[in-house]
């Protein structure tokens, strides 16, 4: 059960195309439907793309949708679905891959903590990958050489000309091959890209754990939307919630049954000693520092692993939506 298993014969990036060429397309859709979307560009090409998706505008829910499916590569697909949260329908956030270590793994996951000067935002998508500095990518054996990168800002600001200047150099590429997208937690889209990595967070506290993700074949989640927050903590605190006490998420898997059944009670967020208060109040008491709060945390509520090569399934975690209920603020009439 660890990241170099012999028996395993899976190739996870065999004639795969560049990632970041892929969430390249995918913006230049993006400014063929500014309007649509809601969204404005922030810099000039000279400086890099600069796309504001919710700081300066509102930004909507399609504008979330696409920030999601670019942080991912496109490599996954979202949706909104109807679910039921204490009894009531509420809004869910549906992602489906068959490419999960690639997906969520190489793009999705925020694995950049982007600070120059003052400015400071978590940063996900395909960019990550040419910057290669994780030791995620090394464990993975993946980096790529590429003449445009991409990537995801969650920031309360746009980022200046030096901030696009130090990404640019960091990932090898010229200034004007640099395109961000940026949207904070507290906005539309922002908060819908963040509920959307239900998936990413369980590949991840896979990878942590040891295991080797190229088993996972393909992969879906499943989370309630949280209500936009009126400010960036607060936001951070709904988002995480709805992922650790409302997420839910399947993984097609190859490997056999002893291995899922020692490693799938680890796997939920209820494996944490932190795990049953609101988000927010283990933040403050962390000193607002990710650090001091227990990484095998940040994982959904429930994960199911389906066997491919035995047909069994197994069910590990629960959702508790009384946290949910009192995250959300949620008054059921």
């Amino acid at each position: 059960m660890n990241h170099d298993e012999d028996d395993w014969d899976g190739d996870l990036f065999e004639d795969e195309p560049s990632l970041n060429h892929q969430a390249w397309d995918l913006i230049q859709q993006v400014l063929y439907n500014l309007d649509e979307l809601r969204v404005e560009p922030a810099l000039s090409s000279e400086s890099g793309i600069v796309l504001d998706f919710g700081v300066n505008v509102p930004g909507s829910l399609s504008a979330g949708l696409t920030l999601a499916e670019i942080s991912c590569s496109g490599l996954s697909d979202f949706s909104m679905i109807s679910g039921e949260l204490a009894g009531i329908r509420w809004p869910h956030i549906f992602v489906q891959t068959d490419d999960p270590v690639e997906s969520c793994l190489l793009s999705q996951y925020a694995g950049w903590q982007l600070q120059a000067d003052d400015y400071f935002a978590m940063a996900s998508g395909p960019m990550r990958t040419a910057r290669g500095s994780e030791p995620l990518f090394e464990t993975l054996r993946y980096q790529e050489v590429s003449d445009c990168v991409v990537g995801v800002l969650e920031a309360a600001e746009l980022p200046t000309d030096e901030v696009i200047q130090k990404i640019a150099e960091e990932c090898n590429v010229p200034v004007d091959g640099v395109a961000v997208l940026v949207a904070p937690t507290s906005s539309i889209a922002g908060n819908f890209q963040v509920v959307g990595r239900s998936v990413e967070t369980a590949m991840h506290k896979l990878f942590e754990l040891g295991f080797d993700v190229s088993r996972v074949e393909s992969a879906c989640g499943s989370a309630p939307i949280s209500p936009v927050a009126a400010d960036d903590l607060t936001g951070i605190g709904r988002t995480n919630d709805a992922i650790l006490y409302g997420g839910s998420v399947t993984l097609w898997v190859h490997g056999d049954d002893e291995m899922i059944c020692e490693l799938g009670p680890k796997v939920p967020a209820s494996a944490s000693e932190m795990y049953g208060r609101p988000f927010v109040e283990i933040f403050e008491a962390a000193g607002r520092d990710f650090y001091q709060i227990d990484p095998h945390l940040f994982s959904p509520g429930e994960v199911v692993f389906h066997n491919v090569e035995t047909g069994s399934v197994f069910q590990f975690g629960h959702l508790n939506s009384d946290v949910l209920i009192q995250s959300f603020h949620l008054n059921i009439g």
